[in-house]
């Protein structure tokens, strides 16, 4: 129930009230909820002239009014409204906000989140150590996420300590796999996965203890994980391939090309690279491909000729092993949908590798087109920015001029002849 009378409240609430209720409730807000000050009004109508007047207890005329806020709370209590300048904002509308008072106890709630990190590390049997006012440091001057509360951040960075502490304090023995670490610190499996600011926090801490620069790629933080002895997943990514014929005796090397000799594929984990070795004879072409379909077909035909997938994004564990097999000496090739994205992951295969481009042109693409329109294939728009390729500055333009995206099974007949060729 309103404290004010109706036909207080009523005529309070009217459009000519409406703009000074709006500046005082802003201007409250920002001085502490206090009735002091001043508001300055201009370009006042007549109508808002006349219930300022009436309001104040005095004459205006001039089309700019100053509102005291002092005399101005003193009248309403003097008035019918018998309530104070605050109160009555608060029966007009919704309850004040001391935005003073809240910005005081933002900055103190974010000041504890390093008063208790500061404690944590004093209370953790990393203390002694001298990398850890390193890791404070650091981490003070990149401050909070954006959106993360500081109740939050203390949690995290608890944890944090937390993990450090069990990776390289005075206790550590055995390996621990990731998700089992995460589990342990705070209750999800999930807690150190790739691109979560726990898992930066421990990164960052695990090079500074070991002198190390932080790394910018996903393989780089596997193996910061592995320097201190943590297993991350490296089964669940996999990298599809055909017809690698690696040398040597090792188990996998022969179990490579005992798939290779029945025309099957293979899947490769993160975990399969850091033990097999990728010795294939210097000069040996690779083929790549964007879609696992051209390896199915590949494999279907008995083709001779390697091929890898980068099923359409090259995730870590694809460049991984195109990273390996270069280090050989193996040259690449690749071919990818007719598309923009398919155009900006060539550009990224073949810019890193120096690769050839594997019918990939324009004229390549203008031929496919034709031949997919006289085949009465449906036509797929290309959407999307246009991307120019490294390799033919006229493909783009052309793509851009038919407007058709053409996606790698729409020349898997042309492919599969190439890699049928023996070497």
């Amino acid at each position: 129930m309103s404290a004010l009378p109706a036909t207080t409240r009523d005529w309070l609430t009217g459009p000519g009230l409406t703009r000074l209720w709006k500046g005082v409730r802003q201007r409250l807000e920002s001085n502490g909820v206090q009735a002091t000050g001043s508001l300055r009004l201009t370009a006042v109508n007549a109508q808002e002239r006349n219930d300022l007047s009436l309001l104040l207890g005095k004459p205006l005329t001039s089309t700019t009014v100053t509102v005291q806020l002092d005399i101005l709370d003193a009248r309403l209590r003097a008035s019918a409204a018998a309530l104070g300048l605050r109160q009555t904002l608060e029966e007009l509308g919704p309850p004040l906000t001391d935005r003073r008072a809240a910005r005081a106890d933002l900055a103190a709630r974010r000041e504890q989140v390093w008063t208790s990190l500061t404690s944590s590390l004093d209370a953790s049997p990393l203390a002694n150590q001298e990398w850890p006012r390193q890791w404070y440091d650091l981490l003070r001057r990149a401050g909070v996420p954006k959106g993360v509360p500081p109740e939050t951040a203390i949690q995290t960075l608890q944890q944090a300590v937390h993990v450090l502490t069990t990776l390289l304090g005075p206790e550590r023995n055995g390996a621990l796999g990731r998700g089992e670490l995460a589990a342990m610190a705070t209750g999800s499996a999930h807690g150190l996965d790739d691109g979560t600011w726990l898992a930066r926090l421990v990164q960052r801490g695990v090079a500074l203890a070991h002198d190390t620069e932080f790394p910018d790629d996903a393989a780089g933080r596997r193996a910061l994980w592995r320097l201190v002895s943590v297993t991350p997943d490296e089964v669940s990514s996999t990298v599809l391939t055909y017809g690698l014929r690696p040398e040597g005796e090792g188990w996998q090397e022969r179990g490579l090309r005992e798939r290779a000799d029945h025309h099957a594929e293979a899947h490769l984990t993160p975990r399969d690279l850091h033990t097999l070795r990728l010795q294939l004879p210097a000069g040996t072409l690779i083929h790549i491909c964007e879609n696992p379909r051209v390896v199915e077909a590949a494999a279907d035909a008995a083709c001779a000729q390697p091929l890898v997938c980068t099923s359409g994004s090259a995730a870590t564990v694809v460049f991984t092993l195109l990273d390996a097999l270069a280090t050989t000496g193996c040259r690449f090739t690749y071919h990818g949908d007719f598309d923009w994205p398919g155009i900006a992951l060539a550009n990224r295969v073949i810019r890193r590798y120096e690769a050839l481009s594997w019918r990939m042109g324009a004229a390549d693409y203008e031929h496919l087109a034709a031949r997919s329109q006289a085949e009465g294939i449906p036509q797929l728009a290309l959407d999307g920015p246009p991307v120019s390729a490294d390799w033919d500055p006229d493909l783009a333009p052309a793509m851009t001029a038919l407007g058709v995206a053409l996606h790698e099974e729409a020349t898997l007949d042309l492919l599969v002849a190439d890699l049928s060729r023996q070497a």
